[in-house]
């Protein structure tokens, strides 16, 4: 197979390499899946730095998101495996970046009906963060009023969109002209850049009587400025920190507008609450049937065969894409073009 392999950490995502390497032999409870799309994420870019807090042993394989097809299933189960060979799937487990990848079955999901592997790839991470924020955490309901931040990320497109399947009118905010629009096509009823001075008071200006919001999606740490726009009894889902600080808040603004600050760590439902999982993709499997959910990935320029990789990481992180950056990983049977 062919792979990102990395020996060393590097210094940015420039330095990696594309090696020829032996195809995985999967455990006895493992598929093997030929993979046709990886998808970028923002851990990739610490984790290849040695900066992320999971760091496997080197050498290893760098991505984890990707969509494929299966070649082999386990050979050891309790019970009859749930895909086949030849089935469709994603999933999200170390080492995406690369032609071939083993997994057990709680990392997979089936490919939606409908859907290529181009889209699928960037489904297993964005997605349910944004479901399980909205719906499983902040409870939105039809007449809601949703502020979505970096609404043109991977995760804020999947937010507006599930904002928008229950009902809310949905302000989305980011910081150009082109992220904007690319939220209004998602959905978003309104779209403020939020790096304008005075952008909370555009906020409540939308909003009825000027109350303010009653859901905040966030995953850049804007929980401050954000309680000015947020309304009576409103809820503020803190999602990350992709500007790069861990806020200080004032808590007597928290108190004084009766306001709850609700964290989603969508990872950990696998071990705390593993029935949550599946609840949270049952609701989003029937959006994509209803058609109210679609792929988030980015389109501007297209990404092909694994030494694209880098380019693709660089772009991400300098802020220069929207949605999900998905590379397509031609098999040796496939043209690259």
């Amino acid at each position: 197979m062919r792979a990102i392999q990395v020996k060393e950490y590097v210094k940015g995502p420039q330095d990696l390499t594309v090696a020829t390497l032996p195809t995985p032999s999967p455990t006895p409870s493992e598929y093997l899946i030929a993979i046709h799309a990886t998808a970028t994420n923002f851990f990739d870019l610490l984790q290849i730095r040695g900066k992320y807090q999971h760091q496997p042993a080197l050498p290893w394989i760098s991505g984890s998101e990707f969509s494929g097809v299966i070649l082999s299933v386990p050979s050891s189960t309790a019970r009859p495996p749930k895909f086949n060979v030849g089935d469709k799937v994603f999933g999200a487990t170390q080492g995406g970046y690369a032609t071939h990848i083993c997994a057990k079955e709680a990392a997979l999901l089936p490919v939606p009906e409908g859907w290529d592997y181009f889209n699928a790839a960037g489904l297993m991470v964005t997605a349910p963060t944004a479901y399980g924020a909205l719906v499983t955490r902040a409870g939105v309901k039809k007449g809601d009023y949703v502020l979505v931040h970096a609404a043109a990320g991977g995760v804020g497109l999947a937010a507006v969109q599930v904002a928008k399947a229950y009902g809310a009118t949905v302000i989305a905010t980011a910081g150009s002209a082109r992220k904007l629009e690319v939220a209004k096509d998602y959905g978003a009823d309104y779209g403020i850049d939020y790096n304008k001075s005075g952008w909370e008071d555009e906020v409540k200006k939308l909003t009825p009587k000027g109350r303010g919001v009653d859901i905040t999606f966030d995953p850049v740490g804007m929980v401050s400025s954000s309680l000015k726009c947020t309304a009576w009894k409103g809820r503020i889902v803190v999602i990350g920190f992709a500007a790069g600080n861990i806020e200080k808040v004032a808590m007597n603004r928290v108190l004084l507008k009766n306001v709850s600050l609700v964290g989603l760590h969508w990872g950990k439902y696998t071990t705390e609450e593993p029935e949550t999982v599946e609840e949270v993709w049952r609701g989003l499997f029937k959006l994509m049937d209803q058609g109210k959910f679609r792929g988030t990935v980015y389109t501007d320029k297209e990404f092909v065969g694994l030494e694209s990789v880098g380019n693709a990481l660089g772009m991400l992180g300098r802020r220069e894409t929207w949605g999900k950056v998905v590379v397509k990983v031609p098999q040796e049977s496939e043209s690259k073009i």
